[in-house]
């Protein structure tokens, strides 16, 4: 039905095909309203045949979900609509990637060595780290080559989100069986999805770029695919694919950011395919205890088995220096430009930028008096947990708030999400949230919302952090015989 040349809603003009199945076509087009006339991906569904009301519900879940995601490797959502012409197509418009796919540069001859695959395990990680941090988890469920663009700038790009799931099936209700055979793990098929089903996908679609051979073509041993003797890789890198890909649920890492501390670094001898994070990376080596920090973040964790404390320093002062000088240069500006240079031997001037540094203090003070959300820039926040009880202590300027519970009243922790704009299916992360329950009449349920003042990867960072402790799924990094019997292959 569709040709090159075609305009879609008045708006979108066909360039080329990059997709055909049945009912299903993809599309790269041009958006003729966009000041730039910029690409954009055109995604077409109709109605009827092998297409049903299930294929229909998950097109639109997927325009639904990428509404809510802000992530710089997940394409973005444009638009989404319907037509209605003898036969009924839905169309989505996505953020145009320039780049090619993980399958296309393998199907070109491409070789991906040791170096490059943890780069790229390392990228979607990362990716998958934002996913599983809502509430609950997005799951991507169908992570393969076709699905990883590596796109012009270098990076790794997650796509195609038609089979994301953003809700746990309830006992006794139907699904949709999605995903592809070779890259979904068993309980998927059993509707039985968890974070740890992304990893598995992840790391069957490594071993395909390692090995050249889909997972689905590979030898299968007791339901687990069998790779060694196809590829020329550091013991550290194998067993941690063979973790990644274990049959059964409770033998993989837990979640992403689990998978990211224990995947081995890239050897000086090898060279990678991008180093858009050498920086996180090398900051994990000098300290283990920050995980996968992000970079710049002044965050300090330490933490064991039966510990962990983490300090959130106050922004203030460092904005208040900005804040000051900002505030400083404007308005001596302003009050240059109409009083001579040389008026009273510049006595005047002078008095003058007196005033205003005056002015901006006492603003500052009255900020400080009737703003929560400045004094907040001043807090420093030690969140301090062991096996028994936690406390959450803020100071600020000398003034102490301590806040005590018991550790196994904590129920959730959660990145708190608030609409980003108008649109309130545009969300962004502004804090985190700590829930507990109550244990007796002493001790009431209560929430406590945390780093006001941190970016968003700094909250999702925390957010799986405290609740990989709380969880006990994690060892302690700086021991190395737990670190080698946690990736200890299966028999």
């Amino acid at each position: 039905m569709w040709e090159t040349g075609q305009v879609i809603c008045d708006r979108y003009q066909l360039r080329e095909k990059l997709g055909n199945n049945t009912g299903r076509q993809t599309w790269l087009a041009q958006d003729l309203e966009s000041e730039t006339s910029e690409l954009v991906i055109v995604k077409l569904l109709t109605f009827g045949g092998n297409i049903q009301w299930d294929d229909v519900r998950l097109f639109e879940r997927e325009a639904q979900i990428l509404q809510q995601l802000n992530h710089n490797q997940i394409p973005k959502y444009k638009n989404y609509f319907s037509i209605d012409d003898r036969t009924l197509w839905f169309g989505l418009v996505e953020e145009y990637i320039s780049g090619n796919s993980l399958k296309k540069l393998l199907e070109q001859g491409t070789r991906f060595g040791e170096a490059e695959v943890i780069n790229i395990a390392q990228e979607v990680l990362q990716t998958l780290v934002y996913l599983h941090s809502f509430n609950p988890p997005l799951l991507h469920r169908d992570i393969k080559p076709s699905n990883l663009l590596l796109g012009d700038d270098n990076k790794i790009y997650l796509v195609d989100f038609g089979a994301v799931q953003d809700s746990f099936a309830s006992e006794g209700t139907t699904f949709t069986v999605v995903g592809t055979y070779g890259y979904a793990p068993l309980e998927q098929f059993g509707g039985k999805t968890v974070p740890a089903s992304d990893l598995y996908a992840l790391g069957a679609s490594l071993i395909h770029l390692l090995t050249r051979t889909a997972p689905s073509n590979l030898p299968n041993k007791d339901l687990k695919i069998q790779f060694r003797d196809r590829v020329t890789v550091s013991p550290q890198l194998a067993n941690w694919l063979d973790k990644m890909i274990a049959p059964a649920v409770e033998r993989r890492f837990k979640t992403a950011i689990q998978a990211l501390k224990y995947l081995p670094e890239i050897s000086q001898d090898l060279a990678p395919l991008a180093t858009n994070n050498s920086d996180s990376k090398s900051d994990e080596a000098t300290n283990p205890n920050q995980g996968n920090k992000p970079v710049g973040s002044n965050i300090k964790i330490q933490k064991n088995s039966d510990f962990i404390e983490i300090i959130i320093p106050g922004q203030g002062f460092i904005k208040l220096k900005n804040f000051v000088s900002n505030v400083y240069h404007k308005l001596v500006n302003k009050f240059n430009k109409f009083i001579p240079i040389l008026v009273a031997g510049g006595m005047i001037i002078f008095l003058l930028k007196v005033v205003i540094s005056q002015i901006a203090i006492l603003t500052l003070i009255i900020l400080f008096l009737v703003d929560p959300d400045f004094r907040n820039l001043f807090v420093t926040t030690k969140i301090r947990c062991d096996r028994k009880q936690f406390s959450i202590i803020n100071s600020c300027l000398g003034f102490t708030n301590i806040h005590r519970g018991i550790t196994s009243a904590i129920n959730d922790v959660s990145p708190h999400y608030v609409p980003q704009n108008r649109k309130r299916s545009n969300l962004k992360v502004d804090s985190l949230i700590i829930n507990t329950k109550s244990t007796s009449q002493l001790h009431a349920n209560n929430t406590y919302m945390l780093g006001q003042n941190l970016t968003e990867t700094e909250l999702l960072w925390l957010t799986q952090e405290l609740r990989n402790w709380l969880n006990n799924s994690e060892q302690p990094l700086d021991n190395s015989n737990d670190l080698a019997e946690n990736l200890t292959p299966e028999s």
